[in-house]
Parts: structure tokens; C-alpha cells; sequence
């Protein structure tokens, strides 16, 4: 799962998203995810190897992800995930029903 930085686990369900949306930009690397993660949440947010590698593996095997083995830039082999068309449907799902509870927490926490 993933940490905000200072302790603090997220909100059931928030990583599988977040990879998702990561993966709707084209497929990379896990070590790579991990950093879009972190960079696009400016640093506040930091995935841990033993939460996105088991969610990555959840993913495909639910057909959410597919993936092959390639030569990352590093020139080592990495296993490179992409999204599948259930997976962009997944996706647009997730993110309609976060937005919904975003809005809704926002209304209960005004003043």
C-alpha cells in the first residue's frame, strides 16, 4: 500500500488506481511506476516494493495489465506492464467513483 511520506497508509484501493492512471500514459517498468508515483505526487506519496510488485502481478492476473520482458534504459532486463482494454475500463470506473468521494469529503469538511 501506499505511504504518505511522514507515516500513514492511503485509502484502500488508491494504489491500484494510481497504477492504472500511471500505466494510461504507456507501459513502464515497476521500479518505473514506483517513481511516476512519487515524482507526480511531488514526493509526498512513495510506493513500497512489497505492496507494487504483489498489485502489479493482482492486476494481470484480474486482466487489468498484460506485460513482456524487454531491456529497460538501465540496458538490464525489466518485465514492462501495459494496460488492457479492461483495464482502461477499470480505470475510468475507479476514477469516476474517486472523484465522486472527493467531492463528497469535501463537503462534509467545509467549515
Amino acid at each position: 500500500m501506499p505511504k504518505q511520506r511522514g507515516g500513514g497508509e492511503l485509502v484502500q484501493g488508491t494504489l491500484e488506481m494510481m497504477i492504472l492512471r500511471t500505466l494510461a500514459r504507456g507501459a513502464i517498468h515497476g521500479y518505473a511506476i514506483a517513481v511516476a508515483i512519487e515524482s507526480r505526487s511531488e514526493d509526498v506519496l512513495r510506493v513500497e516494493e512489497g505492496s507494487l510488485y504483489p498489485a502489479l502481478h493482482r492486476m494481470e492476473l484480474g486482466g487489468l495489465l498484460s506485460s513482456e520482458w524487454r531491456i529497460s534504459e538501465a540496458n538490464r532486463r525489466a518485465k514492462y506492464y501495459k494496460l488492457t482494454p479492461a483495464g482502461r475500463k477499470h480505470l475510468a470506473a475507479q476514477s469516476a467513483h474517486w472523484n465522486r468521494l472527493v467531492l463528497a469529503i469535501a463537503r462534509v469538511m467545509e467549515p
